[in-house]
């Protein structure tokens, strides 16, 4: 059954509301959040993802309700190893937390519509070819085992996105004050900023290639994959400025996210001859983050 229009709309709205007050709430903040301002709004996104689900659940069936949550605990989860590699960038080109907010909110604007282009392809394609859910279950099969045995450090100046901008994009090397375009010699420039902005969302986009087709593991139904999506993704700011405190501290978090892009590749490539239910699928993904999560602050505790 299709998603009815009004769904769409209404969901739509209560984002782009959402984005403004954020913006609102900006530019009025001259200083990055407390740790505990941090908490709290990881909290108030999380209960307001927890809210349409259950409203969903009551709308449209527990079984659309149990693939949203499914989805968005993927999607979530999956993202904490991006905030990881934000930290990296932030840290490498010593942009300051109030700035690091900023290019926070504009990546996730920017991922927001990257997201919906790739979903939008993705179910496409799948209605299309049926099959390609056989190579997005492989793909994401390598992209979990991969993860898995090689966790290197990655040098920030020599990502090809860095490589690229630095040498064809007009940058300036003067103070930016907090904005991306500056007028040096009569011309006008990038300052530093936009090109973090830049970097975030090229990273931004190739961890999507990974979490978006994994949530087609769980359900086609494009509303489900997009609102999951957008959920999961409104909350990562706030859930930056913790987890950046905290970067050592999760050791064996690779090896859970690892290990549930395989569980869901594998997924992928059997569901036609043997079926997993998206139940189990969330029990196994729930499992799993709740081990690794468990095992790492205790190994964190014990040092």
């Amino acid at each position: 059954m299709a998603t009815p229009l009004v769904f769409w709309i209404g969901f739509n709205l209560a984002i782009a509301f959402l984005i403004v007050i954020d913006l609102v709430l900006l530019a009025r903040l001259q200083r990055a959040p407390t740790l505990l301002q941090s908490i709290l709004a990881t909290l108030v996104w999380v209960l307001l993802a927890l809210g349409f689900g259950l409203w969903l659940t009551s709308q449209v069936g527990s079984k659309k309700g149990v693939e949203f949550f499914t989805g968005y605990l993927i999607e979530y989860s999956l993202s904490v190893d991006n905030l990881f590699l934000f930290a990296l960038i932030f840290s490498n080109f010593r942009i300051e937390p109030a700035q690091q907010r900023r290019i926070l909110l504009w990546g996730i604007i920017g991922a927001l519509v990257l997201r919906g282009v790739l979903i939008g392809a993705g179910i496409a394609l799948l209605h299309t070819f049926a099959w390609l859910i056989y190579l997005f279950g492989g793909y994401i099969l390598y992209a979990g085992v991969h993860m898995l045995f090689h966790r290197s450090d990655i040098d920030v100046e020599k990502m090809p996105v860095v490589r690229f901008a630095r040498r064809y994009l007009p940058l300036s090397s003067a103070p930016h004050a907090g904005r991306f375009l500056v007028c040096e010699n009569g011309r006008r420039k990038f300052t530093l900023l936009l090109l973090v902005l830049v970097v975030v969302e090229a990273t931004d986009l190739l961890f999507a290639l990974d979490s978006v087709p994994a949530v087609f593991g769980v359900t086609r139904d494009p509303f489900i994959v997009y609102t999951s999506n957008v959920c999961a993704i409104l909350g990562l700011r706030s859930l930056y400025a913790v987890l950046a405190r905290a970067v050592k501290g999760l050791v064996y978090l690779h090896l859970g996210l690892a290990s549930i892009l395989i569980f869901i590749g594998a997924k992928m490539l059997v569901e036609d001859f043997c079926p997993i239910s998206t139940e189990t699928s969330l029990l196994v993904i729930g499992s799993v983050l709740t081990l690794a999560i468990s095992a790492s602050l205790l190994k964190s505790a014990r040092k």
